[in-house]
């Protein structure tokens, strides 16, 4: 067994055991686009950054992707890890505004403008269709082709691929599919619809490392009725 402190908590977990898997066991949030339980994992998004280490040496590492160590000491909501998934969001939403996860994940962390360049992609290179196809229909249908700017997903040559199924476990999985806004102006990107009032129960100024991580936020449930 590994030992292990999230934030601050001492817990075991076996060998092979990802940081995303121990700080969900613990009941630590920790958000996620790219993994997708049953699919190995792909570290793409980077939603999931977790800050490991002490002093000098401390980093930022994607925790779907990076096994326990053992006196490893994690944190997951602090406040570096906070401005760094708040601008992920934010290039996401610059990508894929229409995405109903994406514009959820905006109002969960109270993202309130996108200052990048708005384009309307229809995806946003995450994998999940590609793994998908691979490991669970064992078709190997689709995959990633090209590099930088010019990556994208699909079949060889743009011919339809012999081996897809049809059975749509592609869309099923696809972020960017769920579509609910419809915005065309960058100013109204961000929808907000659903966000989450400002936490009542601490003084952030006051947690420099730990952030509110109550899920569902006590907020919401007090003002439901």
């Amino acid at each position: 067994m590994i030992t292990l402190k999230i934030n601050g908590l001492e817990t075991n977990v076996e060998k092979g055991t990802t940081l995303l898997e121990a700080a969900r066991f613990l009941g630590f949030p920790v958000p996620t686009l790219c993994h997708m339980d049953g699919l190995h994992p792909f570290g793409a998004c980077r939603l999931c950054l977790v800050e490991i280490g002490e002093g000098p040496r401390i980093k930022l590492v994607s925790s779907c992707t990076y096994p326990a160590e053992e006196g490893l000491h994690v944190r997951t909501a602090s406040r570096r890890v906070m401005r760094a998934r708040k601008m992920i969001i934010e290039l996401l939403l610059a990508s894929s505004p229409q995405s109903k996860t994406i514009q959820d994940l905006a109002s969960a962390f109270d993202v309130k403008q996108q200052r990048f360049r708005q384009e309307f992609e229809d995806c946003i290179l995450c994998g999940r269709c590609v793994h998908m196809c691979e490991e669970q229909m064992m078709a190997k249908a689709i995959g990633f082709r090209g590099r930088g700017e010019n990556r994208s997903i699909g079949t060889p040559f743009d011919v339809q691929s012999e081996e897809c199924r049809l059975c749509g476990g592609c869309m099923y999985v696809c972020p960017v599919c769920m579509l609910r806004c419809t915005y065309t102006e960058p100013e109204k990107a961000i929808c907000g619809g659903c966000a989450n009032l400002s936490v009542p129960c601490i003084e952030k100024e006051q947690f420099d490392d730990v952030m509110c991580y109550m899920e569902p936020c006590v907020a919401c449930e007090i003002t439901k009725d």
